[in-house]
């Protein structure tokens, strides 16, 4: 198994450094506001329409394009947004917008209209996987431009909750412009453009943000140290952060996460439609030594895909599953398994998710299993989890605060595109559970019957240089911050 060497990594950065900044002057002359702030991702986003956005980058980026009828504070307690609201009964709800009101990117006013507009053409699309999440709409009144109704098939308590979808101008929803890539909003970051980089600006004060893809760890950092790029955030071994602490002229700030890392399994597969098979795979992880080894400070074994501060899981603990080599061996044989269990898992060819692929492949060989790992470009991975072309993958539920995610991932009703069951689960009994919102009930069904493999909450950080501020990683990882932070305009020095 191939590990970072902390010693090579760093004699790499400083060479690179050195050979590549001889011809540079010793000051980085960067002025409040004149200079586009950069920021690098691992993954770009993929669509910029919050119909149909659903990876991380998209929903994170859509966050600042648009804004919601409601959102969460830091809690995860709902809140109003562009609308207050009124529970007239389980099964109709008022939303009265707050005044004034918010204006489009366009400049047209955002009222009741388009919030009907948006979720009518939710409703009506037949490849949006969040089109089922609204299908016990019954009918969408708008009394004045300051009022929309809502009216139910079936009594929901929770309905204000799911509004969180961002509001599109009915003009352009009426025109079928192309939302995915021209994004129109009312959010604190307008579109201006999207080639090989994507271009935001903020409303306010005309900043740009340049979002650009650098799907090399070792090279952001080095974009970074360079001041070729002036933020990154997550997606970084742990020695990359380590050694991004040890320069002065970078900030690095460190919270606990609360996104959700876990094994995803083909159910229909099978092998792994034998419970014995996945108990054997979760006890064939050690999670607390990966994140020990490979995972930022502060990071979390979990047990669902809430965390345990979250109110569903109130009096519930999950107990995880222990690394038992031998135990996962044991239950392998006795399903009829023939050692070794072979099996292909893929993954993205992010460098550090291939690195954990490659980890999770050594611990396995301990339990009697043959893991393969396909690793391919972030759109043809995500395609194909999509398509339930797999039989493990690996990825990361971001930003999630209602329990509404384990109907959505677990219903037998939510296949792709219509939902998130990805693994195509069936469990009548869950079914059951999820229909009478038993919420501990569910996540502990959940954790027995292993249709994921429950990994860890990734500790996220962020890491810029210090003549950036006003900029603060959030625990689930969205970039909220960039609608305040700024360049200072003073002069940095590099010694080389």
């Amino acid at each position: 198994m191939k590990v970072f060497n902390t010693i090579v990594l760093t004699c790499l950065i400083a060479c690179v450094l050195t050979l590549s900044g001889c011809n540079q002057s010793g000051s980085n002359q960067l002025s409040d506001q004149a200079e586009p702030i950069r920021f690098s991702l691992a993954q770009m986003p993929i669509n910029l329409d919050p119909r149909y956005a659903t990876d991380a980058a998209s929903e994170r980026a859509n966050r600042l394009i648009y804004q919601s009828l409601v959102d969460f504070d830091e809690t995860s307690n709902l809140v109003p947004k562009l609308a207050n609201w009124l529970m007239v009964s389980p099964r109709e709800y008022h939303f009265i917008m707050k005044q004034p009101f918010a204006r489009f990117h366009h400049h047209k006013t955002l009222t009741a209209d388009d919030v009907k507009a948006t979720y009518d053409s939710i409703v009506g699309l037949k490849d949006s996987p969040h089109t089922s999440e609204y299908s016990n709409i019954s009918s969408i009144q708008v009394k004045n431009e300051n009022l929309v109704i809502f009216q139910l098939k079936q009594p929901d308590k929770q309905f204000a909750a799911k509004l969180i979808m961002g509001i599109l101008p009915k003009d352009y929803i009426e025109k079928e412009h192309d939302f995915s890539h021209h994004p129109i909003g009312s959010g604190p970051l307008a579109f201006e453009h999207w080639q090989n980089k994507l271009t935001l600006k903020r409303v306010h004060d005309g900043q740009q943000i340049i979002f650009t893809e650098v799907k090399d760890p070792t090279v952001r950092v080095l974009k970074l140290l360079r001041g070729e790029t002036d933020l990154l955030q997550s997606d970084l071994p742990p020695e990359l952060v380590k050694h991004l602490q040890s320069k002065p002229e970078i900030m690095v700030q460190t919270v606990q996460g609360a996104n959700f890392s876990y094994l995803g399994l083909n159910m229909q597969d099978p092998l792994l439609k034998q419970h014995q098979v996945r108990m054997a795979i979760a006890h064939a992880i050690d999670r607390q030594a990966i994140i020990e080894k490979v995972m930022v400070k502060s990071t979390r074994v979990a047990g669902a895909i809430l965390p345990p501060e979250h109110y569903t899981n109130a009096g519930n603990e999950l107990i995880a599953y222990d690394y038992n080599p031998e135990l996962a061996k044991k239950l392998l044989i006795e399903a009829g398994v023939q050692l070794p269990l072979k099996l292909v898992y893929k993954t993205s060819t992010d460098a550090q998710r291939v690195r954990l692929a490659t980890i999770l492949q050594a611990q396995m060989a301990k339990a009697g299993i043959d893991l393969e790992i396909r690793s391919l470009d972030w759109g043809t991975f995500f395609d194909e989890v999509k398509k339930g072309n797999f039989q493990l993958f690996g990825l990361t539920w971001v930003g999630i605060k209602t329990p509404e995610i384990y109907t959505k991932a677990f219903g037998s009703q939510q296949f792709p595109p219509h939902g998130f069951n990805r693994g195509r689960y069936v469990d009548v009994e869950l079914d059951t559970l999820l229909l009478a919102e038993d919420w501990p009930a569910v996540t502990t069904r959940i954790h027995q019957q292993l249709p994921y493999i429950p990994l860890w909450y990734e500790a996220q950080f962020a890491a810029f240089n210090r003549n950036i501020t006003h900029y603060t990683p959030k625990p689930d990882g969205n970039w909220d911050d960039l609608a305040t932070i700024k360049r200072s305009a003073t002069i940095n020095s590099y010694a080389h």
